[in-house]
């Protein structure tokens, strides 16, 4: 029963950001438990080939390139997936870009526009897409709604503040959505990466670099991109019929840790 309620057979699944990285192996945990896939991203090239492999898998894939900060781009997006399916039962929201145009700036030299960018990409896509996948779901009486935030937005950043504000805005954003749609049998829950690695590395010395991060945190490694993916099937199903409106943190225990160092150099006395 309870690996019964896990299956996702023929359940129709919305993925931004799904060419590479946690939303392409997320977008094929969701296959393997039995959802087709509409994967979503800027880079056709990348999406087609998240796409093929689905299609592997013996699921239905379609690839939409989408720019997710145009709120046009979102609602043509869902319209392909409505279009091609004829329903949306999850939409995961995964897209964003943390090395924005504001990283690293002084905060008096950001621009309004270096703000706007940012913010449009990792906060406004979440609402754009979420405004756009709801009504089908409410006509249909049902639907999941994921998004995925950061540790980032749990705690102060020097170099990255405005992504942080973003992603801290997609965690409170989701506690009010879920508020708003639990009454039409929509749930809606966060997921919140701490440090994964995106692919395995290419070469020795990226191997080096990412063990030795990798010993900051208290499991003594980075996460992998595969290990949100049961976490993202788990939020999908009915396994999850419960839990609405929550974060589910998955950092290797970085926040609960202390996760060093925090881009403060410690001031030690020498003898």
């Amino acid at each position: 029963m309870m690996l019964e309620r896990l299956e996702l057979k023929d359940k129709v699944a919305v993925v931004t950001g799904a060419g590479r990285g946690l939303g392409k192996q997320m977008s094929l945990a969701l296959a393997r438990a039995g959802a087709h896939i509409v994967a979503a991203a800027r880079t056709r090239e990348q999406i087609e080939e998240t796409a093929a492999e689905v299609r592997e898998l013996g699921r239905r894939a379609i690839a939409v390139p989408t720019d997710v900060a145009d709120s046009r781009r979102c609602d043509a997006l869902i319209e392909s997936c409505l279009q091609e399916f004829g329903r949306i039962d999850i939409m995961l929201s995964n897209a964003g870009i943390g090395d924005g145009r504001g990283q690293g700036r002084e905060l008096w030299d950001i621009s309004d526009e270096d703000w706007h960018y940012d913010i449009d990409v990792n906060l406004s896509s979440v609402f754009y897409c979420a405004r756009a996948a709801s009504r089908p779901m409410v006509e249909q009486g049902s639907g999941i709604i994921i998004n995925v935030a950061s540790g980032t937005g749990l705690r102060g950043n020097l170099t990255g503040f405005v992504y942080a504000a973003a992603k801290a805005g997609v965690i409170a954003f989701t506690k009010s959505l879920a508020v708003i749609l639990v009454g039409r049998n929509i749930r809606v829950n966060c997921i919140i990466p701490g440090f994964v690695a995106q692919q395995p590395p290419a070469n020795q010395e990226e191997a080096d670099f990412m063990r030795e991060r990798g010993r900051y945190m208290p499991v003594r490694r980075l996460g992998e991109a595969w290990e949100l993916g049961a976490l993202a099937v788990f939020l999908a199903s009915d396994a999850s019929s419960y839990i609405t409106g929550q974060g589910f943190i998955i950092d290797g225990g970085g926040l609960a840790g202390g996760y060093a160092p925090v881009e403060f150099a410690p001031e030690v006395a020498l003898s």
